[in-house]
């Protein structure tokens, strides 16, 4: 099994504010099939009300991000999956959800992990 990364940018998400409820209600949707289905690993947002800061490895902490980077936004979902093909399918089913397309990516094997 392999762990992909479905996800997307926070202004992505454009959709009329009296469909709020539904966006959130059908999210969870989503991803409460995929706890039932055995596959959910991961899902969130991040916060874009805390300030990103980069931690050198001596444990100095810098505001910011790497220059140049674009800060990151929006929702995650990590998703442990038999093939690239189910993931585009669990990909389909949450941009329909949240309205948006979703972004694909496939994590690297880690023997370790």
């Amino acid at each position: 099994m392999t762990k992909y990364l479905i996800s997307f940018p926070g202004e992505a998400m454009t959709f009329p504010e009296q469909d709020f409820e539904a966006v959130v209600r059908d999210s969870h949707a989503v991803i409460d099939e995929a706890k039932a289905a055995g596959v959910y690993v991961f899902a969130g947002g991040i916060d874009e009300d805390v300030d990103p800061v980069l931690v050198a490895g001596d444990g100095t902490v810098t505001a910011g991000t790497y220059p140049g980077h674009k800060v990151p936004n929006g929702g995650y979902t990590v998703l442990e999956l038999p093939s690239r093909e189910v993931a585009l399918e669990w990909a389909a089913r949450i941009a329909l959800a949240c309205r948006c397309p979703q972004e694909v990516r496939q994590f690297q094997y880690d023997p370790a992990g």
